[in-house]
């Protein structure tokens, strides 16, 4: 039986905990390596950080191959090294690398001169280049975490993007066979490379979200209707079925407001064109406006003081992270209109205004409401009875951007049916079909 090398990982946050999980899951030895002790306790204990669909059976499952430390030493003999902490965002959509640079230079004072060096944290062009760890020993590998599917996106990666200081170079064995171990394409290419990659990647995608919100947009003006035409766009060779084309309320979470910031930032210092970035950014405010715009139009023109029933707090399902949640700008813009509010992983208590009451539940929300609005599609959420929503509900309208619930049950619930890309569904409308 081939004994597989001891791998660490350092810096126990999002990134971190998954790969080290997924590392585990395929073989490997993995020293899990944080700064900080209680968290360490934490995750020794099975108290995880974050909300990570399949992550707390993963690490269970592989307990035994992973050791969670916050004793630099135990870096001491490793061979391979990634160095994995969140990076955060402030409001600019700028990185702020100083946890990162901390733990690269402790696991740098740590390994030995032999030991394989990877940044898998996501950093500007020119990051890698700049660190001091032997060339030949030095790498970035582009992550691709998804919030709600980063045990999948671990597990089975469709790809490696891999900088090196020389893409023609054989990789040095212990990190050779660490990736071969994935079974998945690997890319070599030179460290500016490999992050501006990471950059391109969430360009394209905000390309993708920006082009269906604008057809959604008309949609709903002109009576067509995005379910309708987004499987044309999947047969189409040039577009494809795995295309993102889901419309949705701008954009939030901080990696993609990051790449918009930093490929603006790079190509204003380098004379590149860089216009359509403020069109993308123009349109995701927009879009995040959708629910205030038809609550505007449609609810508070009848009844401007009734209480609203607002569902998911968090910027999208399976994750408790509310980063420039659509929800809360929402919250924020409605000022100290009565509301209530639930989400299934989000407290109530995390949003601080007047006039907010977390509810027990879905329904309970809904109670003596004007109005229903879903703001985050958590899967429970398509499980709600349109009927017994009518019950609760003291209006008639229910604004349901993904289309979570079906349009025909809500219809029949004698409920106003708002969703994005479609026209709005009102049963008592007689200029309906």
């Amino acid at each position: 039986m081939t004994t597989r090398p001891s791998i660490a990982f350092v810096g126990m946050t999002h990134l971190g905990i998954v790969h080290a999980a997924a590392a585990a899951a395929k073989g490997f030895d993995v020293v899990a390596f944080d700064q900080d002790a209680q968290r360490v306790a934490d995750l020794v204990a099975g108290r995880l950080p974050v909300l990570e669909p399949d992550l707390p059976e993963l690490l269970a499952a592989h307990a035994a191959r992973l050791r969670f430390t916050s004793d630099p030493s135990d870096l001491e003999t490793v061979p391979l090294c990634y160095v994995a902490p969140d990076v955060a965002t402030d409001a600019q959509g700028r990185s702020d690398l100083t946890i990162l640079l901390e733990l690269i230079a402790l696991a740098e004072r740590n390994l030995t001169s032999e030991a394989v060096l990877v940044v898998l944290s996501q950093v500007p062009p020119g990051f890698t280049r700049g660190l001091s760890h032997p060339v030949a020993k030095r790498f970035y590998q582009v992550e691709t975490l998804i919030f709600g599917r980063a045990v999948e996106r671990a597990l089975q990666p469709e790809r490696f993007i891999l900088g090196c200081a020389d893409p023609a170079a054989p990789l040095p064995s212990v990190l050779a066979d660490f990736l071969a171990a994935f079974g998945c394409p690997l890319l070599p290419m030179g460290w500016e490379s490999a992050e501006l990659s990471k950059i391109a990647i969430n360009l394209f995608l905000v390309s993708s979200i920006s082009t269906t919100n604008m057809v959604a947009d008309l949609c709903e003006r002109i009576g067509a209707d995005w379910g309708e035409i987004a499987p044309a766009l999947r047969l189409d060779r040039r577009i494809g079925p795995h295309a993102y084309l889901t419309p949705g309320l701008g954009i939030a979470g901080g990696n993609l407001e990051r790449d918009l910031a930093g490929f603006r930032r790079l190509a204003g210092e380098t004379g590149a064109g860089a216009a359509s970035i403020d069109v993308w950014i123009r349109d995701a405010a927009r879009r995040r406006d959708w629910a205030l715009r038809i609550l505007h139009e449609h609810v508070f023109r009848d009844d401007p003081g009734g209480r609203l029933a607002v569902l998911g707090l968090a910027y999208k399902e399976n994750t408790r992270s509310t980063r420039n949640s659509p929800a809360l700008a929402l919250l924020n813009a409605l000022g100290g209109k009565e509301v209530a509010v639930w989400d299934p992983e989000v407290p109530a208590d995390a949003v601080a205004r007047p006039g907010l009451r977390g509810a027990a539940d879905a329904l309970d929300a809904c109670e003596g409401a004007c109005a229903l609005v879903i703001m985050t599609p958590w899967p429970e959420f398509r499980r709600l009875d349109p009927m017994r929503i009518a019950e609760r509900l003291g209006g008639r309208t229910v604004i349901d951007p993904w289309r979570l619930l079906s349009t025909s049950a809500v219809r029949a619930a004698g409920l106003r049916h708002f969703v994005l890309g479609a026209p709005p569904s009102d049963p008592l409308d007689a200029r309906e079909k």
